[in-house]
């Protein structure tokens, strides 16, 4: 056996897809239409659940009732609060056999606004922000932006905001300085650039015609906001509205293979499973799908795969057929589907090489997650890697390996530690992702096809 030959036996390299599979190349063209659309009318978690909800009710999915009986292919779904939800699909095996669980979030990092947020100074109206999740702020500085939430108001009828996506809509922005007048901000550090407190956003300029008036324009905003919403400033503690940007998903490079568009992580996995799952027909194993809220600040709240929202669905489930939750759960596998770091060249240092994941190279698994050593992470197993490897190579997707940078450079997280504390096997699974977490962040069409490809495959 020659050199060559011996080498190609014993090396391993994850091939680049438009090279291998040049015919996925029109297909993940074809598939990122809907995605893309799915990112322009999903910008919120809100927003992400009403997308979601009209796909399913269009594919036939009803509301769940855990008083019925379904039968295996039968196809149901239940809200968590507006901002998450879980779909089903049954399966041809009882439950005590196990699930097939995919979580996706469908949060991303924003600026969303203080409980009292409106204020006039110096004769501009601004909302204070508390930004949500990691981002750089100084990213969020002179972008537009749009205003996107709900508010209640006192009477309980309930107002739904988005302005700033429409052709001849207003839009919003954070200020920032100059480069002429920039030589003591210049001596901050880059994160912070744009400091917390200086994420103010305009919202106006003109006074109200009165000049007993104190804070006209603040006044003029209220007038403006009362007219088109009927609310007051009360109304702002009984509210939730973020500011997104707002541009549109747009196709990136000469070639188009890139996508571009503020959300990606984590909607490119969101939409990828949720087309799976509503693809599915008559599966071995009921599937759920979850797609969660609050994942970009720790998962916590009612709406995060922190609280118990997943495991009392999985236990109605047990209870519809006389199983035990405990067996359930030991029997069920689950991807966690969310994004990675891309190698990014212009920035190698904070890769290692080897262990990082490419654009165009299919779909990529986080064996695990965390920090420095491991902290916080939900590691896989080597028996469940072979397995979720196994499904991905007999279905022909293409896949690679990747890790959250360089050990000690910094790291995160994912969902998959709160499913595995259910003693259920977990690995994560996604996109790629370039920019992660800014207000534009870039995916290759054929990973986010490749990372479709495995869902469904997994669902099978």
């Amino acid at each position: 056996m020659t050199g060559k030959e011996l080498q190609k036996q014993l090396t391993w390299e994850f091939p680049n897809a438009a090279r291998k599979t040049p015919e996925q190349i029109p297909q993940a063209e074809e598939f990122c239409k809907g995605y893309k659309e799915f990112l322009n009318h999903g910008k919120t978690e809100r927003e992400c659940v009403d997308a979601a909800v009209r796909l399913l009710r269009e594919a036939g999915y009803r509301e769940i009732d855990f008083s019925e009986t379904y039968k295996p292919g039968d196809k149901v779904y239940r809200v968590n609060r507006g901002k998450s939800i879980l779909i089903t699909t049954f399966g041809q095996k009882p439950v005590r056999e196990g699930l097939r669980i995919n979580g996706a979030h469908i949060d991303s990092p924003r600026l969303d606004l203080k409980p009292n947020p409106l204020y006039e100074k110096d004769e501009l109206a601004c909302f204070k922000t508390h930004y949500y999740g990691g981002l750089r702020k100084y990213q969020w500085a002179t972008i537009p932006l749009a205003m996107h939430g709900v508010i209640i108001k006192k009477n309980g009828e309930k107002i739904e905001l988005n302005l700033g996506e429409n052709p001849g809509d207003p839009v919003f922005c954070v200020t920032d300085l100059l480069p002429h007048l920039s030589a003591e901000q210049n001596e901050r550090k880059l994160k912070d650039g744009i400091r917390a407190e200086e994420l103010n956003i305009v919202v106006g300029s003109i006074p109200y015609a009165d000049d007993e008036v104190k804070e006209p324009v603040k006044l003029k905003v209220l007038e403006l906001l009362h007219e088109r919403y009927g609310i007051t400033e009360g109304d702002f503690m009984r509210a939730e509205i973020e500011f997104v940007p707002a541009a549109k998903a747009r196709d990136v490079g000469f070639d188009r293979s890139m996508i571009g568009a503020y959300g990606q992580d984590d909607r490119v996995c969101a939409y990828t499973a949720l087309i799976a799952e509503i693809e599915c027909r008559n599966p071995a194993h009921t599937t759920v799908t979850v797609l969660t809220d609050k994942e970009e600040i720790g998962s916590q709240g009612s709406t995060g795969m922190d609280s118990n929202y997943l495991y009392d669905y999985m236990g109605y489930l047990a209870d519809m057929e006389g199983a035990d939750i405990k067996d359930v759960a030991a029997n069920t596998c689950c991807l966690s589907a969310d994004v990675n770091v891309a190698f990014d060249p212009t920035f190698p240092q904070v890769s290692d090489p080897r262990n990082s994941c490419y654009m165009n190279h299919g779909c990529v698994l986080t064996k695990y997650t965390g920090s420095r050593g491991k902290s916080g992470a939900s590691d896989a197993s080597a028996e469940y890697m072979a397995k979720v490897i196994g499904i991905m190579e007999d279905a022909g997707v293409l896949w690679q390996i990747g890790e959250i940078g360089a050990v000690d450079v910094g790291g995160g997280g994912t969902v998959a530690k709160f499913v595995a504390n259910l003693n259920i096997d977990v690995v994560d699974l996604g996109v790629p992702i370039l920019s992660m977490h800014s207000p534009f962040e870039l995916s290759s069409k054929l990973d986010i096809y490749n990372t479709y490809k495995a869902f469904a495959a997994f669902y099978r």
